[in-house]
């Protein structure tokens, strides 16, 4: 079963780093990988909270931002507006947030947390198994950036900044070339981390 204090050695880590990095001014963020260094993300069927099954495989297609998050995780709930706008923003562009929760407590607390902030993007429970597949996910937020075809093109470990999720959609969907003269450089403001 997945514990809260599991993540607390990563998430006290992850804040010391945002902490330091607000100091220093910015970071080196890496780019979104090339397609030939792309693995394909493995597939999953978790349950949605109404029960139905939610398979990874069905978003292939579309550009998704798969995100690893807990009710009781600070950086999740400055990321959670964000994905709500991508969402409302790019959905009818072939964009789409899936939200796997780890809170061991499952829908009891994960669903009246979506219902109260208004999440307008799916959302399915997962598990150490599903963790496993993605590596092991011992840091809270944890967003992968999948490409059309399924492959991961992006991670982002820890909290990152909102214009570096951005940068990463318009380069999924080819329209980094326009937006990164303004954005999309090798320095990014503090905030953002590693991938």
């Amino acid at each position: 079963m997945t514990s809260k204090l599991r993540f607390l050695p990563a998430l006290l880590a992850g804040a010391i780093m945002a902490l330091s990095c607000g100091s220093t001014g910015s970071v080196v963020r890496a780019a979104v990988k090339k397609e030939k260094d792309r693995r394909p993300a493995p597939n999953f069927t978790l349950k949605d909270s109404m029960g139905r099954p939610v398979k990874l495989s069905d978003y292939k297609g579309k550009v998704v931002l798969l995100n690893f998050w807990a009710t009781w995780c600070g950086p999740c709930k400055i990321e959670i507006p964000w994905f709500i706008e991508f969402e409302k923003t790019y959905k009818d562009k072939g964009f789409a947030v899936l939200g796997v929760s780890m809170d061991d407590e499952g829908w009891d607390v994960v669903k009246p947390y979506v219902e109260k902030t208004k999440i307008n993007y799916r959302m399915v429970i997962g598990d150490d198994m599903t963790a496993e597949l993605y590596g092991g996910v011992d840091s809270l937020p944890t967003s992968f950036m999948l490409d059309r075809e399924g492959r991961i093109a992006a991670t982002h470990v820890g909290l990152v900044s909102k214009s570096a999720y951005q940068n990463d959609i318009n380069t999924l969907f080819g329209a980094s070339a326009a937006a990164a003269p303004a954005a999309g450089g090798a320095v990014q403001v503090a905030g953002a981390g590693q991938r």
